[in-house]
């Protein structure tokens, strides 16, 4: 055989060995949970840059107080330091049940379900917690429910026999799980900084109870100071995803709400919330994050629902049961980037 034949003869058996290799590796998503920890990184997809997503529910706020206000007086965080940076759509709404285990449910399902709102029913869909883990098969606390309300545990599980039990994100709801009573934000601010920081999980939600728990007190000063504490939150989250290494530049943040409040002389006006009405279903949507447009505001009309589909397109896994749309009006073009930091500083 001439050095020619040879050569090709190499490449050829080279070839065909890579080529059964190639065919031995599982390179579906449905990751093993005995890989080690090494082998599962070589499964997360690289089409886009966000590698971590943060969702902050603010519980029950009117859009009619937040971006809906003219002066937007008491967001002035999200109004002239964020917006800029980010995308806000002015058209996205709650269209199912209208109060708090429902409209998280729907956040993290993709489902509308009438669930009650008492903390003692499990939503009936796996969540996205439970997806994301179930594709990457990742330890427990790398996805995380973080609530000023004790019910929202509900979010770990599901009714679904074959994901009941399963796949659960780590909890820090209320006092100390559910059943104990909720806990001021103030404690929710603190473990949120505390967990990021020393546990980094990769997919989180995060609900602050105020505006909703003051508007049913009918204590209207605290109502809005809750919106405006809330509103400072948002941007101590923001700047502390940018200047955490493990979070700068790969990490996307949602800020939206999980129901309204009835408007001005409907029944009791703000004090409520729980019906079909425009107020109750009216909702803020923000979103920053190094594969979304900056400095728009949309009028696209999207729901709850198309939030978990957004987060699965963004990390890439599938949500099966999920009955939304991704967001694809979010995405920039590649070359777009957003800066490591917020130009000026946030008050506290």
């Amino acid at each position: 055989m001439d050095f020619k034949s040879y050569f090709i003869a190499i490449l050829i058996s080279v070839f065909i060995l890579n080529s059964c290799s190639v065919d031995a590796i599982d390179t579906s998503l449905d990751v093993k949970s005995d890989l080690p920890s090494v082998q599962k990184e070589r499964y997360v997809p690289s089409k886009y840059k966000t590698k971590n997503v943060i969702i902050l529910v603010i519980d029950g706020p009117r859009y009619s107080e937040t971006w809906g206000s003219p002066t937007r007086d008491l967001i002035p965080v999200l109004d002239r330091q964020l917006a800029p940076l980010g995308i806000v759509n002015s058209a996205f709404y709650n269209l199912g049940s209208t109060y708090t285990n429902p409209g998280h449910t729907a956040i993290t399902t993709g489902n509308y379900q009438n669930i009650k709102n008492n903390g003692s029913e499990l939503p009936n869909f796996p969540s996205f917690f439970q997806h994301w883990s179930h594709t990457y098969a990742q330890h427990q606390e790398s996805t995380y429910v973080i609530a000023s309300k004790d019910k929202l545990e509900i979010l770990a599980d599901t009714k679904a026999s074959e994901w009941n039990g399963k796949y659960a994100p780590a909890t820090d709801c209320g006092i100390a799980g559910l059943g104990t009573g909720y806990r001021d934000d103030a404690i929710t601010y603190q473990n949120t900084f505390d967990i990021l920081s020393e546990k980094h999980p990769r997919l989180v939600l995060i609900n602050l109870r105020a505006p909703d728990s003051f508007a049913h007190a009918n204590d209207w000063d605290n109502y809005i100071r809750g919106i405006s504490n809330s509103d400072k939150f948002l941007g101590d989250l923001w700047r502390f995803l940018q200047n955490d290494p493990f979070y700068a530049e790969n990490t996307t943040l949602f800020m939206t709400n999980d129901h309204g409040r009835h408007g001005n002389g409907n029944k009791n006006g703000f004090i409520s919330h729980g019906d079909g009405c425009s107020e109750c279903r009216h909702l803020n949507f923000f979103a920053i994050g190094p594969d979304f447009k900056r400095n728009e505001i949309i009028t696209t009309e999207r729901s709850q629902i198309d939030i978990p589909a957004t987060v699965a397109e963004l990390l890439q896994f599938d949500m099966p049961y999920g009955k939304g749309e991704v967001m694809f009006e979010l995405f920039a073009p590649p070359s777009e980037t957003i800066p490591r930091t917020i130009a000026h500083s946030i008050a506290e």
